[in-house]
């Protein structure tokens, strides 16, 4: 018999994806499908830990037990995915606060806010009407996927729950401890996250000043500044 893995809760994998929103594909990181959606856009390389909500919780519910190197169809209900639409999420702004930041807005336009993905439906002479409903919201999901590994090595998923914990990656290192380099700032948030690493990663973390440029640690602050993305 071969013996195959199979995978559980805590473990990092990597995957092969496409998703489909009433059966049409919507998004994907395996190149020929991904090319049919954006012709110019590059897959990018997805590394997820099972149970720590880094996906939508009908999907990573159900990767739990699935084999290494097995591609399998996993169908999510919109309760289990980003939910039913909810008519709070419609939200009245005023035009000028577009017009101040030299943005004509137009039904249709989609923009990032509070960390939110955000449609604009409607346009008047004063008002801007948003959607901040999740586009998949309201809608049943099936995913073809395939855990291609089971990932071994610290770095990469050191890098793939900085990725989620504070939505990006700063420098670091893997030694017999995980030392995360950057100013002052970021002290704090990596403190607040030192249990999930050992608990996760089963190694401790340190942090270590190091000061950035001027225009680097206003980026960082911004990105400190958003609110955590909720995949719930």
């Amino acid at each position: 018999m071969v013996d195959t893995k199979k995978v559980k809760e805590k473990d990092f994998i990597e995957i092969k994806y496409t998703v489909y929103a009433n059966d049409r594909p919507f998004d994907s990181n395996i190149e020929e499908d991904l090319r049919k959606l954006s012709p110019d856009a590059k897959p990018e390389k997805t590394i997820i830990c099972i149970g720590q909500k880094m996906l939508v919780p009908g999907l990573d519910r159900q990767l739990d037990g699935k084999e290494v190197g097995k591609e399998c169809e996993v169908e999510v209900p919109c309760k289990e995915a980003f939910g039913e639409r909810k008519r709070e999420m419609i939200k009245i702004i005023p035009l000028k606060a577009f017009t101040e930041q030299k943005v004509n807005p137009q039904v249709g336009m989609m923009f990032t806010l509070d960390n939110s993905l955000v449609k604009i439906i409607a346009v008047s002479r004063a008002r801007v009407t948003t959607d901040f409903n999740h586009p998949l919201a309201c809608k049943y999901l099936k995913y073809t996927v395939t855990i291609t590994t089971l990932v071994e090595d610290d770095k990469e998923k050191t890098e793939a729950l900085l990725k989620v914990l504070l939505k990006f990656v700063p420098e670091f290192e893997v030694k017999d401890k995980i030392i995360i380099k950057g100013p002052k700032v970021l002290e704090g948030p990596v403190n607040l996250y030192k249990e999930k690493f050992k608990e996760l990663i089963g190694k401790d973390v340190v942090f270590e000043e190091k000061e950035p440029e001027k225009k680097e640690e206003s980026k960082l602050e911004d990105k400190l500044g958003e609110k955590p993305e909720n995949k719930d």
